[in-house]
């Protein structure tokens, strides 16, 4: 137990190796183009708000001992009023990347609501002042609920 929780301290410090980095991007759909990591969406709509794929977060999200990453991909011509899209991915327990879910807005995790497998809920925040927030069912992530600044508000 002490063993995992150490490997989670530093995993929350740490930055994916170049390895992982290409891998994350990869599983995630995104190509290389230069020094640019693109998923495709937005070809021929990057303007000036065109923010090509970053790896936002790093961490063990769910308490397993294993990495999680969120990349984003900004531009407002082509996600609109949110100008973001993110994609989770996991790292599975053979060490290949798996995407977990991708939606237009901004992933903000709520911790003090889990779904299975210690995973935090997900709230998609964008315009407005209701979000869905996504529950970890075991096999997708679902729909649980709206909410606004933890308050449960009605579907927008």
């Amino acid at each position: 137990m002490a063993a995992m929780l150490l490997l989670a301290a530093m995993l929350a410090a740490a930055a994916p190796s170049a390895t992982d980095e290409a891998a994350i991007f990869k599983a995630a759909g995104f190509k290389k183009h230069g020094a640019s990591w693109k998923s495709g969406e937005c070809e021929g709509m990057e303007g000036e708000s065109y923010q090509p794929g970053t790896i936002e977060t790093y961490k063990d999200i769910n308490g397993d001992g294993r990495p999680e990453a969120v990349v984003t991909e900004g531009s407002g011509i082509c996600y609109g009023n949110t100008g973001t899209r993110f994609w989770l991915l996991t790292k599975e327990p053979n060490g290949t990347w798996k995407s977990m879910i991708s939606e237009i807005g901004i992933a903000e995790f709520v911790p003090s609501n889990k779904g299975r497998a210690g995973w935090p809920s997900l709230s998609i925040g964008g315009p407005g002042f209701c979000f869905p927030v996504y529950r970890w069912n075991g096999r997708v992530w679902q729909l649980y609920t709206f909410e606004y600044e933890g308050k449960r508000c009605k579907k927008p």
